[in-house]
């Protein structure tokens, strides 16, 4: 488990479950009766270890749906009285802190609209100071993990230690089937920068859908996240924001029993010398991989100085078309997936160009 301090709130929760946090509760707190009705079916779960629900929800266009605001928040009073379940919020300002921590709220987060703005996210670790309050964080609307992980630390700087970050996905132009794009690798590069800080998954924000909610649990926990958090409401076709990606408690309950909880090792002799030997053999395969890029760049800079010689240019379009075309072609006959090859041969051209470009400058 991470090295979190004794009395951080995820620790202790994270101790005493010996299994990933789970938190549930609908996007937006709408009436009293709907987040009293979502709170008991999840309280009847027996598994759930926050309630969360959108009070302040500014849209992306007004108009909409926008949150029922500050008369929402004795009803998380309550859900914490009649429940015993932790509640939290997200907040945006300074005001909104203040509020949530008057009603007693148990967690605050901060959204992706928020972590994008480095202003906003020092006002708020401002606000925070001196409170104790743990804070979760998610990640920006963009792809940009620097900013992701200067929220984090403009937080910790303001002496905030009770930290977790939620991973909701990224917006992106390009055609996808999900709501944002998960882009596995920047909340993985997050963990290896802040290993004592837990890392959440939000299936309902990435997926955007129903169905998706399962795959993308799945793939959280294989990849050793800390916890999740799935929007769950009692009637979710009518939800007034975000309906789509909601689904009831006892559906949720349904998901969450066929989640595979797996290992993060085994003392099983058998495995760890088998393990040993891939990995040994994974090492050697590297090696080869990086002599080979080396002697692809050699020839790089070989027709580079032909090509300086004879005033030509870096870029040769069919050349490159030839090649982008080729290589996903024979991954596939290779049993390597085309996308990847196809990613790969990217960053090789990127650097091609560069090694290119830094010989056609050479002065004479």
């Amino acid at each position: 488990m991470n090295t979190l301090p004794a009395a951080s709130f995820f620790s202790r929760l994270l101790t005493a479950k010996g299994q990933p946090l789970l938190i549930a509760g609908p996007c937006s707190a709408e009436t009293e009766e709907q987040v009293m009705t979502t709170a008991r079916g999840l309280q009847a779960l027996g598994n759930i270890d926050l309630f969360r629900a959108g009070i302040w929800k500014p849209r992306t266009r007004p108009g909409s749906f926008e949150g029922m605001g500050r008369e929402a928040l004795p009803w998380l009073q309550r859900v914490k009285a009649e429940t015993g379940l932790p509640t939290a919020i997200e907040v945006a300002t300074p005001r909104h802190v203040e509020e949530a921590l008057a009603h007693g709220i148990d967690v605050l987060w901060i959204g992706a609209r928020t972590t994008v703005n480095p202003f906003a996210v020092q006002e708020l670790a401002d606000a925070l100071a001196g409170t104790g309050v743990p804070v979760m964080v998610k990640n920006p609307v963009n792809p940009d993990v620097a900013l992701w992980a200067g929220a984090l630390e403009r937080l910790e700087r303001a002496g905030i230690s009770d930290l977790a970050a939620i991973h909701r996905g990224f917006s992106t132009f390009a055609p996808s089937r999900y709501r944002n794009a998960p882009t596995w690798m920047l909340p993985i590069e997050l963990k290896t920068r802040f290993p004592h800080i837990p890392l959440i998954c939000d299936p309902s924000h990435i997926g955007g859908r129903r169905d998706l909610l399962l795959p993308i649990a799945q793939k959280a926990l294989d990849l050793d996240y800390d916890g999740l958090m799935i929007e769950t409401h009692p009637d979710p076709d009518h939800a007034l924001s975000d309906a789509e990606q909601q689904v009831t408690p006892q559906r949720l309950g349904e998901i969450l029993a066929q989640l595979k909880y797996r290992y993060r090792s085994s003392d099983n002799a058998d495995y760890l010398n088998k393990a040993d030997e891939l990995r040994q053999k994974m090492d050697v395969a590297d090696r080869e991989i990086v002599e080979a890029l080396a002697r692809r760049m050699a020839l790089v800079g070989e027709l580079a100085e032909y090509k300086k010689e004879n005033n030509v240019k870096i870029l040769q379009l069919d050349r490159w078309q030839e090649i982008f075309s080729s290589r996903p072609e024979w991954a596939k006959k290779a049993g390597v997936n085309e996308k990847f090859v196809a990613e790969l041969y990217k960053l090789i051209h990127i650097e091609s160009i560069r090694r290119q470009t830094e010989i056609l400058q050479r002065p004479e």
